[in-house]
């Protein structure tokens, strides 16, 4: 059998951080889960129902009117997509989520996202 190399690991220890983090977030319909997810070259941000599984509100880079501002995946990108995010949820009439860092560490472009998304008007 093969060992393991240290990107499997990295990847298997992130799917355990996330699944633990899931195991306590949920989201309903008064409060939805603000899912999060960076990549290398996008941001993707959801608020979902789970208890009908329906997307309520979403923002990413990967959208028209977002790539056109040259929004990328840093800390001034992660802000601006931040405050879309919220002005989206707040048309959508969501004011409260819960927050779902899909098993990153709550700092950098994740903390700028949650700090611009709380002072554009969303609870968590």
């Amino acid at each position: 059998m093969k060992p393991a190399t240290k990107l499997h690991k990295k990847q298997t220890l992130l799917a355990k951080r996330r699944m633990r983090i899931r195991k306590l977030v949920i989201g309903t319909a008064e409060r939805p889960r603000l899912s999060v997810k960076f990549t290398n070259l996008h941001i993707y941000a959801q608020a979902i129902d789970d208890a009908s599984g329906k997307t309520l509100a979403a923002a990413a880079t990967t959208q028209k009117e977002v790539r056109e501002k040259g929004v990328r995946p840093n800390v001034a990108g992660a802000t601006a997509l931040g405050k879309l995010f919220a002005d989206r949820a707040k048309a959508a009439g969501i004011s409260a989520v819960v927050f779902d860092r899909g098993g990153r560490r709550f700092h950098g472009t994740v903390k700028a996202f949650a700090e611009a998304a709380r002072q554009s008007g969303l609870s968590f």
